[in-house]
């Protein structure tokens, strides 16, 4: 893929967006291109970790197992989003099973890279802790989500995550690319509870239900049905 498609996708996250413009151009020509196919394994729980990367095209489910075997997903994360920058930090492994959901491609920033970063642009550390920032808020509200929502609440507020990719995405309609089985598994209900209510809101017009996609129409009507 052209290098100047990949800016263009990665302009669409507000966080990338609002690099300085050296920053920037450090990260897309010192990133190397990697390739996944559908279910191919990115990294494991307690995996070291050798990069920083953002989703180009397709998308990566972020999950863990139970001693029993079951999945539990965390979320996907869309094209434009960044992620697995905590263990580049603080040295620790891998949280959680990264998994290409389809066929993806990502832009990798390697270790050195990322580490030189820090040494080379004295603003990336303002940067990343903003980075870091948003991902600690959007915990602290799926903490919320647990215990405070009905179901409806618990879905909508997953859909405006995703939406925001955690990062704040810029686009005012955004296409999700998820299943209602993937969304049913993130609120543990059943497909067709989440059907129920998919329907209901594509009725109110805050969303649009399209194969294998969610576009948000309304995100002002979706945050205040987050609430209940």
């Amino acid at each position: 893929m052209p290098l100047n498609e990949i800016r263009k996708i990665l302009s669409q996250n507000a966080w990338f967006a609002s690099l300085p413009e050296s920053l920037a151009d450090t990260l897309l020509e010192k990133g190397k291109v990697k390739v996944l196919h559908d279910q191919q394994i990115l990294h494991q729980k307690n995996d070291l970790a050798d990069g920083f990367y953002c989703v180009v095209s397709g998308r990566i489910r972020i999950s863990n197992f139970t001693v029993e075997g079951k999945e539990l997903v965390l979320t996907w994360i869309q094209p434009g989003n960044w992620f697995g920058e905590i263990s580049m930090i603080d040295g620790q492994p891998r949280t959680h099973d990264a998994h290409a959901e389809e066929t993806t491609i990502l832009l990798k920033i390697p270790k050195s890279v990322f580490e030189q970063l820090f040494i080379a642009h004295h603003q990336w550390s303002q940067h990343i802790m903003r980075l870091l920032c948003l991902r600690v808020r959007a915990t602290f509200s799926l903490i919320d989500e647990t215990g405070c929502l009905s179901l409806k609440g618990q879905l909508c507020k997953r859909l405006s995550l995703m939406h925001q990719g955690l990062e704040e995405q810029q686009s005012k309609n955004m296409e999700i690319t998820i299943s209602q089985d993937a969304l049913a598994q993130l609120i543990h209900s059943s497909r067709q509870t989440v059907n129920k209510v998919l329907q209901g809101l594509q009725t109110d017009k805050v969303i649009a239900l399209r194969y294998g996609k969610i576009v948000i129409l309304d995100r002002n009507a979706l945050e205040t049905l987050t609430q209940i």
